[in-house]
């Protein structure tokens, strides 16, 4: 696609990312998946050296939160059955951008052309733990949930079977684990919302009562 979007004239090309980016700290697992996207961007940067006219841009958004929290209960939240599982201390910082921020990181791009030329820019809606999402869950729905406690390192260990045995499943899994292996700070885009590009882009800081309103769609 980078070939046939140079070759047509576009000015502005989103790269394939939507994701961690270059991410030093992610599980070796992930290799083979972050050097095929590696192709495609690296693509894109030669383009733009030997076409002034053709730019890119990549937008590292982290973890789809609100979506991915309403989807996936391993993360940690089953809001159907309000059952939580809190791995290890549950104080592990990662962050999250929730889909409407996704949305407006894109058309902050598209408004700030010279400023996210050529470059990735790092989006986020909110820096948060598990335990600071739970409490924003027990306030919404008024209840204390039920509480499993799990270990980062326990799901590593299962994904990583899984991987070597051919199933699937090993991505759920260590994509969960590489988030709250505690102290690691595998899974965090920037430190703060202040030090990324969310406030050049337009993509607002939400609290976690917010983004917990929209898991529930309250």
């Amino acid at each position: 696609m980078v070939e046939a979007a140079a070759a047509a004239g576009v000015q502005r090309f989103i790269i394939d990312d939507f994701g961690w980016g270059h991410n030093p700290h992610s599980l070796p697992e992930f290799s083979a998946i972050h050097a095929q996207r590696r192709v495609g961007w690296d693509l894109a940067q030669q383009k733009a050296r030997e076409n002034p006219g053709f730019t890119f841009t990549g937008i590292t958004t982290g973890n789809p939160i609100d979506w991915a929290m309403r989807k996936f209960p391993m993360m940690g939240f089953d809001s159907a059955h309000e059952a939580a599982i809190i791995y290890d201390s549950g104080t592990e910082k990662f962050t999250g951008t929730t889909l409407a921020g996704i949305g407006q990181a894109v058309v902050g791009v598209l408004l700030h052309p010279e400023e996210t030329a050529n470059r990735f820019v790092k989006v986020l809606s909110i820096v948060t733990s598990q335990n600071e999402l739970l409490e924003a869950f027990q306030r919404a729905t008024g209840r204390q949930w039920t509480v499993e406690r799990d270990s980062a390192q326990r799901l590593m260990e299962s994904g990583h079977r899984k991987f070597e045995g051919g199933n699937g499943m090993w991505r759920l899994e260590l994509v969960v684990a590489q988030m709250f292996d505690e102290g690691q700070a595998r899974c965090v885009v920037a430190p703060s919302w202040s030090e990324s590009d969310s406030p050049l882009l337009g993509v607002a800081e939400e609290s976690a009562d917010e983004v917990v309103a929209k898991v529930l769609q309250v």
